[in-house]
């Protein structure tokens, strides 16, 4: 299996478009590389310090790598649907009312990725203005990637609007090849009274 077999999420394909899925890849890889980085880098600077001759610039290297993966994270998880998207809700519904509740859904996203954009841009040409100690460097390089997440996430949610609306957003999509049940009840006591949830594993092409 190669390593983009392992990185990729198939299920709900029919919601993606495979010429995309480099770049979900390339993400992936990259919150892997920065998550090792902040690792090493604390790791460091914590020996450094107790060995009494600290490396200060360990501080500006650990902040960078920290707030770009959390917002490179951010936007593998929006085409990955791993975060927060109220999937509980919109999974329990089916036909029109699942439709309008996806729909609103990726519109809230939309607009959280517009206001990253935006103001994240302000954020950024405002940077140039302001210093990092002890490199000197502008803050702005530190706000680079708050635009760039937004680019990505409104890119993905599009995605996903465009092709719920072609394919609909509550079908398994092509090339399910097992649906089992799966019993959530232990981790989410608010399914007990459901029963247990179905999870479908595909394969198929978007």
């Amino acid at each position: 299996m190669s390593i983009a077999d392992k990185l990729l999420v198939q299920r709900q394909r029919h919601l993606k478009w495979r010429w995309l899925d480099w770049l979900e890849l390339a993400l992936m890889i990259l919150c892997g590389v920065l998550c090792f980085g902040f690792s090493l880098s604390v790791t460091a600077d914590i020996v450094t310090r107790v060995i009494g001759h600290p490396w200060l610039w360990l501080q500006e290297v650990t902040s960078t790598l920290f707030i770009y993966a959390i917002f490179v994270g951010t936007a593998a998880a929006t085409r990955r649907n791993d975060h927060l998207y109220l999937t509980a809700i919109s999974e329990a519904m089916h036909g029109t009312s699942r439709l309008i509740v996806e729909v609103i859904i990726r519109l809230v996203v939309l607009g959280v990725a517009f206001c990253l954009i935006w103001y994240g841009y302000q954020n950024y040409l405002r940077g140039f203005g302001s210093f990092r100690l002890p490199s000197g460097t502008p803050i702005a390089s530190l706000y680079a990637i708050i635009p760039l997440s937004g680019v990505l996430i409104g890119l993905f949610t599009i995605e996903q609007l465009v092709n719920g609306l072609r394919n609909g957003f509550d079908r398994a999509g092509p090339g399910c090849l097992d649906s089992a049940p799966l019993d959530l009840s232990g981790f989410l006591p608010g399914y007990a009274e459901r029963g247990a949830l179905r999870f479908c594993r595909c394969v198929g092409r978007a």
